[in-house]
């Protein structure tokens, strides 16, 4: 073996694809760029990306989907559409995921439930994201009372469970005028509130901890004794290596979420009727055992949302984690 053969076979793996051959002259990657390599050699991932991209375009654009399809409003009732019996009728021409009980388009309904569940996680996902990164990098870097504090904050909120918090929060405020003037009412905005709050320790536990280890590497050690501010170090030194944690952490939270708001509105304290969402059309569909196609298109949407942000999630892990990821 020869000396040049030699010294390319001890080459970290990592180092061969953060280069590239242009013209003959060798060209540097970017981690971006290396990132993006890893990812896209994920298939599984890349097809579950298209999909995510697919479903937000469907959910963004869902009325004149409905209206080109041809379909009545999510909305609309239509006793034509039951049979004799005034039952739910399948899967037919003018309805091709069938009615509900009243008669509403079963795939309209099923389009705009996208919107509830997409609108819900990630309003919610980027709310316990904004939470726990500050708190988070505030009790790793301060460390002392101020991270006990912190750290005993996360713990009380993790002793809530979510559901029980979200049943006690809807009956309470479903009475009157809502809570805090009306600003918390059984919805949207209670779903949104209920499942940020108690998403935010998870997020905040892994940034508290990555701070906690980078708050004593040599450039942090740099730019303290060069009189750099702590909110300065905490901005340009430490939360930049934080973003790559923080993008996997919350593509993995998302999935959770959505789950979160179906269940939630199954049990009725979530969304409310008329407003179509998949875990009420769930609900509503238990009652009517026969009905198939009412239980199985928002369920099957369901499923298939939540797995393909859970293999997104996994396709950003193993791209970021240069031990894991492959071009």
């Amino acid at each position: 073996m020869s000396v040049g053969a030699a010294e390319s076979a001890l080459v970290e793996p990592e180092a061969v694809e953060s280069v590239e051959l242009v013209g003959g002259e060798i060209v540097a990657r970017s981690p971006w760029q290396m990132f993006w390599l890893r990812f896209r050699a994920d298939r599984v991932a890349m097809v579950s990306a298209i999909f995510i991209v697919l479903l937000i375009l469907v959910a963004v654009f869902a009325q004149p989907i409905v209206s080109l399809i041809g379909v009545t409003g999510p909305n609309q009732p239509n006793t034509g559409a039951l049979n004799a019996f005034g039952q739910p009728t399948g899967p037919s021409a003018a309805h091709p995921f069938g009615v509900d009980e009243l008669g509403r388009d079963i795939l309209a309904r099923t389009i705009y439930g996208a919107q509830v569940s997409l609108e819900v996680a990630f309003i919610a996902t980027g709310a316990a994201v904004l939470i726990g990164v500050v708190i988070g990098t505030t009790a790793g870097y301060f460390r002392g009372w101020v991270d006990t504090v912190l750290a005993r904050l996360m713990d009380v909120v993790l002793a809530f469970p979510i559901l029980l918090l979200a049943i006690g929060l809807a009956s309470a405020c479903s009475l009157g005028h809502g809570c805090l003037g009306g600003l918390i009412t059984p919805g949207r905005v209670t779903l949104i509130v209920v499942i940020a709050l108690s998403s935010w320790p998870y997020i905040g536990r892994i940034v508290r901890g990555q701070t906690l280890s980078i708050r004593e590497k040599e450039f942090v050690e740099a730019a303290r004794s060069l009189g750099a501010s702590n909110t300065r170090i905490i901005r340009r030194e430490i939360l930049p290596n934080l973003v790559a944690p923080i993008i996997v952490y919350a593509s993995l939270v998302l999935p959770t979420n959505v789950l979160y708001e179906a269940a939630l509105s199954f049990l009725g304290v979530g969304v409310q009727p008329p407003t179509a969402s998949w875990g009420q059309m769930i609900a509503s569909a238990s009652s009517y055992t026969s009905a198939w196609w009412y239980m199985v298109f928002p369920g099957v949407a369901l499923m298939l949302t939540v797995l393909a942000f859970n293999l997104v999630g996994d396709g950003l892990q193993d791209a970021l984690n240069p031990k894991t990821g492959r071009p």
